[in-house]
């Protein structure tokens, strides 16, 4: 999802909403990161936006619904998405109340369900990832 924000986006949001403040997830590319006026977690986005004064305009590089909700939670702000992509995560739409019962129930059974192997190339490059993002968060 994060790699459909491109630079140019961000240009064009400035260009559209003067004085549009820009935050987006650290998984964009580095160019849009460099550009943005903020970056960070989904948990620091939404303290961001919700710290933020009334009036205040956002362009917002993350998952669509995401955005779509602070800007329903928040209608006394301009929140946008950064782009006119309406970039979904079909993974996200699996985490959901039924989905995870199911998930448990089946864990109760004894029934590892959907257990995901990675190899570990994969998960050596992954943790250093991770590691890096965190050593970055206050």
């Amino acid at each position: 999802v994060h790699t459909k924000f491109l630079p140019e986006h961000v240009g064009q949001m400035r260009a559209k909403h003067p004085g549009i403040t820009v935050l987006v997830h650290p998984e964009c590319p580095k160019e849009v990161v460099d550009l943005a006026d903020f970056w960070g977690s989904t948990e620091k986005i939404i303290k961001t936006v919700e710290d933020a004064p009334s009036g205040s305009k956002w362009a917002i590089g993350t998952e669509i619904n995401l955005v779509s909700r602070l800007a329903g939670r928040f209608p006394d702000k301009l929140i946008v998405s950064l782009s006119g992509i309406n970039c979904l995560c079909a993974t996200m739409y699996r985490i959901d109340p039924p989905h995870l019962l199911w998930v448990l129930d089946n864990l109760v059974e004894g029934h590892v369900v959907n257990r995901i192997v990675v190899p570990p190339d994969v998960k050596r490059d992954a943790k250093l990832a991770l590691d890096r993002m965190l050593a970055l968060a206050p």
